[in-house]
């Protein structure tokens, strides 16, 4: 099948096998095409937690993000698009070590990013994402917090809580993380007047010459809002979507050869057309113990940051 038969496709199989697809930001232009709802992985959480008539999910996305809808919804069947499709931050840092570090450490409060595993999120006191970290650090109770495993979002956060000692281990995002100093001076350089646009998993010194940080769909909302030019520094399809969105408008991505994550690539519509009918991807499993060990770290989430 081509493209087009193949959308089709995925379409009516939706349909015979009352499938609700959700599609990462970061996913490729033709998943978007196909799926019903798309956007930043805890919204699409959210947003299928709320539907109780659904009862079989595709995430087409990484695997902690088909783990948080599995553990905020556990009636439904969650079936991720590619079982080999992970986030590399989120395995950074074990539960044991978390483990370990509270044991030695009872007073600090373990502030996990949602970019983290099920297991990891079960040893923490609390999640946040990157558009809700600043609030919910500045609300916790304990003076020190551990923030992992982006170093460059906990470096980001801990500029606006002071008063809080934050802690910070070795995890990024290897994709965010490659980004440099020249690649946003070459940015600026061929696109004069335009604004740079920066998610918080870049490197401290990168967010430094940026003109607006925030999440994926701060950013979106952020080049909505203005008529400037905007080079899009985060992953490639944010900037995919704008284009598509506003083809008359001037986005830019910035280091395109660097700001594309690989694993939110590998899910192709072939992939999500075969998961869809029960040959690919990988059902999702979680302990039920475990999983409300995980959910009381979002449940703390929706606690502090609202």
């Amino acid at each position: 099948m081509n493209t087009s038969e193949l959308k089709q496709a995925i379409m009516q199989a939706k349909k015979d096998t009352g499938t609700l697809v959700l599609a990462h930001t970061y996913q490729d232009p033709d998943i978007i095409d196909i799926a019903d709802i798309s956007g930043d992985s805890f919204a699409l959480s959210k947003a299928a937690a709320k539907m109780p008539e659904v009862r079989r999910v595709l995430l087409c996305g990484v695997r902690f993000m088909a783990d948080t809808v599995k553990i905020l919804s556990p009636e439904k069947e969650v079936v991720l698009s590619h079982r080999k499709a992970t986030c590399p931050m989120a395995e950074q840092i074990s539960p044991e070590r978390v483990r370990a570090f509270r044991q030695e450490n009872p007073d600090v409060c373990v502030c996990a990013y949602i970019n983290t595993s099920t297991e990891l999120k079960a040893e923490c006191d609390v999640c946040v994402t990157s558009s809700t970290a600043v609030k919910i650090v500045s609300s916790l109770p304990s003076k020190k917090v551990l923030f992992i495993p982006d170093q460059n979002l906990g470096s980001y956060v801990a500029k606006f809580v002071p008063e809080k000692e934050i802690i910070l281990w070795d995890g990024c995002c290897p994709t965010h993380h490659s980004v440099s100093v020249k690649d946003v001076q070459d940015a600026k350089a061929k696109h004069p007047g335009a604004k740079i646009a920066v998610h918080p998993e870049c490197r401290k010194e990168v967010v430094a010459l940026c003109d607006f940080i925030g999440s994926t769909s701060e950013i979106i909302n952020y080049c909505k809002s203005v008529s400037d030019d905007v080079v899009i520094a985060t992953e490639k399809g944010v900037c995919d979507k704008l284009s598509r969105d506003y083809p008359e408008r001037g986005f830019f991505q910035l280091a395109p050869t660097k700001l594309v994550c690989p694993n939110m690539k590998m899910t192709t519509l072939q992939n999500v057309y075969d998961a869809i009918l029960g040959n690919f991807g990988d059902v999702i499993e979680i302990e039920e113990e475990l999983r409300l060990k995980a959910k009381r770290s979002i449940d703390n989430m929706l606690k502090y940051g609202g």
